[in-house]
């Protein structure tokens, strides 16, 4: 890499430096942090006191990023949730050969156009593959976890516990570039409420709405709401998508209307600490799976 490549890179990591997002190298050419890892970890320097990860030795200090850019390289990562960000991840899909499949770009457009409001305008960066991501300021007080297409398909969003590749970047899929200098949005206050983890609420029992149909469907319905309650922390997500496809097959035998399904577990997955988004999607998915594969009742 020539010279004023390398100094292409430092001036990016500056860059995003002189607006307070903190940044951090990743390898040359790739995606990936290039600091080191625990199990190698001298527990020295900033790290004296414990092992560091990226996130926590990102930094906007200009000192130690020109020593950084200094020996090597490095593409530039920013670590969103430090810098105060939320990045609105929209992704190309996969099979690139498929015409009429939605990118990310225009299914958070649906999601926008739903909400009633327009797509933010706001700092916006091309990826290498094509995909954009979306520059929003964080409230402050707030923070939020990642989330990967629980808005909607192909948008994933980075807040705390991510990082996104900088402007300037280059990998072998090309490079990352600023396509709107716009100032940093707010995140608007719909999107923050699609992301904002609901409020654990005390354990209490589940009160399903009357339904007609069968008593089986009502039991397996209130048993794997229960289960969800009670998931770890660690499993709620996965222990929700995993019910829901349970109780689908009653649906599609018609025992219980799936709209009484959808707000049961929508109750207990947000009483549980779930986003609304990750909720609706992830209930939706393993409903429409279990429909799409129930076998009919005398067989099953």
């Amino acid at each position: 890499m020539t010279h004023d490549a390398r100094s292409a890179l430092l001036r990016a990591a500056l860059d995003a430096a002189a607006r307070g997002w903190h940044v951090f190298p990743l390898r040359p050419g790739t995606k990936r942090p290039a600091l080191h890892g625990e199990a190698s970890c001298s527990l020295t320097g900033v790290c004296a006191s414990g092992h560091q990860k990226w996130e926590q030795r990102a930094t906007t200090d200009q000192d130690r990023i020109r020593a950084t850019w200094s020996r090597a390289p490095f593409n530039v990562g920013i670590a969103t949730g430090p810098s105060g960000l939320v990045v609105v991840d929209l992704d190309m899909p996969k099979d690139k050969g498929s015409s009429d499949a939605p990118s990310g770009a225009a299914t958070f457009e649906a999601l926008c156009e739903r909400a009633g409001h327009a797509v933010p305008e706001t700092r916006r960066t091309r990826t290498a593959s094509g995909g954009q991501h979306l520059y929003l300021a964080a409230p402050s007080g707030v923070r939020l976890a990642n989330t990967a297409g629980s808005l909607a398909p192909l948008v994933d969003t980075r807040a705390w516990g991510g990082y996104v590749v900088a402007a300037g970047s280059i990998t072998p899929a090309g490079r990352y570039e600023t396509v709107s200098g716009s100032p940093t949005a707010a995140l608007p206050v719909w999107l923050l409420r699609l992301l904002e983890p609901a409020a654990v609420q005390p354990a209490a029992p589940l009160r399903l709405p009357a339904v007609s149909g069968s008593r089986a469907a009502v039991a397996a319905l209130e048993a794997e709401c229960a289960e969800v309650s009670a998931a770890p922390e660690s499993q709620r997500n996965i222990t929700l998508n995993r019910c829901a496809f349970k109780v689908g097959r009653f649906v599609a035998w018609g025992d219980v209307p799936r709209h009484v399904v959808e707000e049961a577990f929508q109750a207990a997955g947000e009483a549980h600490g779930l986003t609304v988004a990750e909720c609706r999607a992830t209930i939706r998915s393993a409903l429409d799976a279990s429909i799409r594969k129930a076998r009919p009742r005398d067989a099953a």
